[in-house]
């Protein structure tokens, strides 16, 4: 049997594909080698997010003063949060994630390590599947830094911290990125003590500096030792605690050490050179429309190294299916928003305002900012540490980013607009519902359409003379 397509990876990327191409009626095989769901279900998105939802009940009794209760310490039961982890992906693996849903859409599931031996062919074990498109959905693993003695003294990745029975009662966490802050924030709120170890100047690099300071001084309230410009130097381990030293002498102890250094897209053994597959830093090398330099061989998601996001790699997955098999181009979208699900969350979405004055030039530029201490909203919910910044070229939104409750449904709004090539004021025509978070942003909208009306006063004050003379006898 001939394919029309072989899938390898059943993870963001390949779930999206292999469903459009069923629907399509197209023959499709996927390759799995592990589990259906990738690292979204079992070691990212799914997981994290059970743990920050926990994590944030127990600051809510903590805190609960704040909103006219009595706070209690709540009695955390910390392999029970780690069983609801399970159990919530499990739920998710038994239902949209299950093997055989695909299979009853006319997916052929194929389990094992593939490796591709031409550039229509993909071996499994003693088999070959022959086909006219192959897609690259390998996704990626957790980076691991080159410190002495970290393999040695060992360490968790978010490979398997959701996996622990019994989690540690101190980390020292070796990362400020997104995976690194999540786990800093949640473990803290859930009783461990958290160092949060970044060898930056600032946490989250690739987002908006200022939302990035303000979302540090709020882990540092919560009781998380946040300590940048600090890079590992070594590892070793002192009778029942592992220590992180400093180039500059520091020394941070703690039970566990958990690596968030970043990811490596996963193309080791899959045949590629031999194949003609450019493979470079960043993973598998990729054109506008998914494609290799090889024409019937494609890659999306982490393994070609453009954004390591679910929603990016589903949705480069859909996209790279259309270019391979409908008349014209499936070019991917370069608009792609990002959320840290911290609390408050830090949205983003097109351009910092350094990276607008760079492309655009300073003197085009616009930053409007509304911090959430002017939002009746956020006063009500008592979530008032925030801010949104909006980024404009020539009045046209380029960048927006938010640091609110919620800001990862915010972001929707102003990526639609930079993606309408709208200007800022064009959002102060629809009426937002008030109180909400969004309200904030209106109110930017209408400032800057406010300030564009007065560019026309003197239209005004000359209808009022006009009018004045018209009157006279």
């Amino acid at each position: 049997m001939r394919y029309d397509l072989v899938i390898v990876g059943m993870g963001s990327g390949g779930l999206v594909a292999a469903e459009f191409a069923a629907s399509l009626g197209l023959r499709v095989a996927a390759v799995e080698r592990s589990r259906v769901g990738g690292d979204c279900l079992w070691t990212g998105c799914v997981p994290s997010k059970a743990l920050l939802a926990s994590a944030k009940v127990a600051h809510h009794l903590r805190t609960a003063d704040r909103y006219g209760m009595r706070a209690v310490e709540p009695e955390i039961d910390l392999p029970a949060v780690w069983r609801r982890i399970r159990g919530i992906q499990q739920q998710i693996a038994d239902t949209d994630d299950d093997p055989t849903r695909y299979e009853a859409m006319g997916v052929e599931v194929v389990r094992g390590e593939a490796r591709l031996v031409g550039k229509n062919s993909v071996a499994v074990g003693e088999r070959t599947l022959e086909t006219r498109r192959i897609l690259l959905c390998t996704g990626s693993r957790p980076a691991v830094p080159a410190v002495p003695g970290l393999e040695e003294t060992g360490f968790l990745t978010s490979e398997n911290v959701f996996e622990l029975e019994r989690p540690p009662r101190s980390v020292a966490i070796m990362g400020g990125g997104p995976i690194g802050v999540e786990l800093a924030q949640a473990l803290n709120r859930l009783g461990i003590r958290v160092t949060l170890l970044q060898r930056g100047d600032r946490l989250l690099p690739r987002d908006e500096p200022e939302l990035a300071a303000i979302l540090a001084e709020v882990l540092r309230a919560e009781g998380v030792d946040v300590r940048l410009g600090t890079e590992a130097s070594r590892v070793v381990r002192e009778r029942e605690v592992k220590v992180v030293e400093s180039a500059t002498g520091e020394r941070f102890e703690a039970e566990e050490i958990v690596v968030a250094a970043g990811r490596t897209p996963t193309t080791d053994g899959l045949g590629l050179e031999e194949t003609g597959v450019e493979v470079g830093a960043r993973g598998v090398v990729v054109d506008e429309r998914m494609r290799t330099g090889v024409p019937s061989i494609y890659a999306v998601g982490d393994v070609a190294g453009r954004y390591l996001f679910t929603h990016s790699a589903g949705h480069e997955g859909a996209m790279a299916v259309r270019d391979m098999f409908f008349p014209g181009k499936g070019k991917v979208s370069d608009l792609v928003p990002w959320t840290t699900f911290t609390d408050p969350e830090l949205a983003h979405v097109g351009l910092t305002a350094a990276e607008a004055r760079e492309r655009h030039g300073e003197a085009k530029i616009a930053v409007e900012r509304a911090d959430l201490s002017h939002s009746d909203r956020a006063r009500a919910d008592g979530a008032a540490e925030g801010r949104i910044v909006l980024v404009t070229a020539r009045d046209k939104l380029v960048g927006a980013h938010i640091l609110a409750p919620a800001a990862g449904e915010m972001i929707h709004e102003p990526a639609l607009a930079i993606r309408e090539r709208m200007k800022l004021r064009n959002l102060a025509s629809m009426i937002h519902v008030y109180p909400t978070m969004t309200t904030s942003m209106n109110l930017l909208a209408a400032e800057a359409a406010y300030r564009y009306a007065r560019r026309f006063g003197w239209l005004i004050r000359l209808n009022r003379r006009g009018g004045s003379r018209s009157r006279r006898p």
